[in-house]
Formats: structure tokens, C-alpha cells, sequence
């Protein structure tokens, strides 16, 4: 990953405001800064979330708190829980997410 056209920055995540983003059931709450060529977010699934899409965009995603399956659209399911992340590059193994009991993640795409 390059960054591109990002100075150096602080965030802080308390004073940004959440967007809603439903799902199949439940929803996400996106927290979310964009600068240059990188978008990044602290979002929050409720529990019970599950992707309205499958999302073939590049990531690196760590669960902060609670537990996230990944579910690839070969059928393969991941399940990662707190402190675990992974990583996909744009355009390979479309994915999407569940959770049953909520999770919390970090996300930079």
C-alpha cells in the first residue's frame, strides 16, 4: 500500500460522527476519515449484523473487540476474534461479514 497525499494527521475518533449502514440484519455504525488515496474507519456492527454485499475492495481490518466470521465467496469462513486482523488485496476473494454478538473493527482500505 502507498499512501498518497496524506500529511500528517491525528484523528480523534470521539468527535467523529457515525454514519448508518444497514445490513441484510442488524447495522453498521461507520466512523470514518478520508484523505488522499486511503479511507479509514472505526465501525461498530450490532449484534446479529450481516453484509447487505459482497465487497471485492482491498483491506486490513483488526477486530478491536467481540468476534467477526469473514466469509469468502469460495464458501470459506474465517472466524477472528479480538486482536486478530486480516488482510486482502482489491479485487481477490470477495468477501463478507457476520456477527452474532457484535463486533467493533478497524479498518483501512
Amino acid at each position: 500500500m502507498k499512501i498518497q497525499d496524506v500529511p500528517f494527521c491525528i484523528v480523534d475518533w470521539s468527535q467523529v460522527k457515525p454514519t448508518e449502514h444497514p445490513g441484510v440484519t442488524g447495522k453498521a455504525l461507520w466512523r470514518t476519515f478520508e484523505k488522499g488515496n486511503i479511507r479509514v474507519r472505526m465501525v461498530e456492527y450490532t449484534p446479529g449484523y450481516l453484509a447487505d454485499h459482497w465487497c471485492s475492495r482491498g483491506h486490513v481490518l483488526l477486530v478491536m473487540e467481540g468476534e467477526l466470521v469473514t466469509e469468502l465467496d469460495d464458501g470459506r469462513k474465517f472466524v477472528l476474534k479480538q486482536g486478530m486482523s486480516y488482510q486482502v488485496a482489491e479485487d481477490i476473494n470477495p468477501h463478507r461479514s457476520y456477527t452474532e454478538k457484535g463486533a467493533k473493527l478497524f479498518i483501512v482500505d
